[in-house]
């Protein structure tokens, strides 16, 4: 039991590493490369790379049941997500995009009042309020008006369909390996994006080798690899040690943006983002076993920070 926790803990930093690079690598790509075609690249090389592992072992096919949550997930998180994310990103520096999509276990937590019948206990109607200031601080720190403003929104449409997608994971995660599951909704995303293949084609030819490149990368590493170590310690470690974890990301993010980028975000975007991590963290004080419950429960959701990118 206690190897298990370690590994699920390695693959759970993997994550964190791999998703705060994906923030900058983002970043810098989506000047070259719209949002829709971003996605697309990214997912199919993710869809290609996790395949060929998923086809080189024995295969446990999801049932019939299992569709409409892995649909939820495929379409949601790794599609309008990642289309959500990168079009903000094109508005906003990375560090105040990873901060406003880090509300995603407060929507989770939502979520769990709404769909679970777990009501709406103080800690987090105040959580929210918390957050939601946050979330309002960043946006008026903005410095170039509406255009901040519509990246604001965008991670916050971001931040809903993430949490949404962790919703329909977790319970595939009791019956079907980590691998199938995100290498089935990675396709399915890649599938869905299909429509931004002449974009794609068109932009890729124009750009320099090394945009190209870090498409791959986006696709090899905070998809194939890191979605996959996510899958892999949600299914064997509890909600609150996951969201120790991945509270990291802001920060990591943060650094990488001005050691790479030469960028981070305003003071006033700051301490809008100490506000919307520590709503969050209100939110779930004194919340564990409930946090927690939806980890046995076929149609109940799992608490995750993030993001992911």
């Amino acid at each position: 039991m206690r190897k298990q926790g370690v590994l699920a803990g390695g693959a759970a930093a993997v994550t964190v590493v791999l998703w705060a690079s994906a923030f900058v690598a983002i970043r810098h790509v989506g000047q070259d490369i719209s949002a829709g075609a971003l996605t697309l690249g990214r997912l199919l090389v993710g869809s290609v790379l996790l395949g060929f592992f998923v086809f080189t072992r024995p295969r446990r096919w999801p049932a019939r049941a299992d569709w409409k949550l892995l649909l939820a997930c495929g379409l949601l998180w790794f599609g309008v997500y990642n289309v959500a994310l990168n079009e903000a990103e094109r508005h906003l520096d990375a560090g105040t995009t990873a901060m406003l999509v880090n509300i995603g276990p407060l929507l989770i937590a939502l979520l769990a009042g709404i769909l679970l019948g777990e009501g709406f206990p103080r800690q987090l109607v105040i959580g929210s309020v918390v957050a939601f200031a946050g979330v309002v601080v960043i946006a008026l720190s903005s410095s170039h008006g509406g255009a901040d403003t519509w990246g604001v929104a965008l991670c916050l449409v971001a931040a809903a369909a993430y949490a949404i997608g962790v919703v329909s994971q977790k319970p595939l995660l009791a019956r079907l390996p980590a691998l199938e599951v995100t290498w089935l909704s990675c396709l399915i995303g890649a599938v869905a994006c299909l429509p931004f293949g002449p974009t794609l084609l068109r932009e890729a030819a124009d750009a320099r080798p090394v945009t190209v490149w870090w498409v791959v990368f986006l696709g090899a590493f905070p998809t194939a690899i890191a979605f996959t170590t996510w899958a892999y310690a949600l299914a064997r470690t509890t909600a609150g040690r996951m969201g120790a974890m991945t509270y990291l990301v802001p920060p990591i993010t943060i650094f990488l943006g001005w050691l790479l980028l030469g960028e981070s975000p305003v003071p006033l975007a700051y301490a809008g983002g100490v506000l919307c991590v520590g709503g969050v963290a209100i939110s779930r004080y004194r919340r564990r076993a409930v946090a927690e419950m939806p980890v046995v429960s076929v149609d109940s959701p799992d608490s995750k920070p993030l993001s992911k990118s």
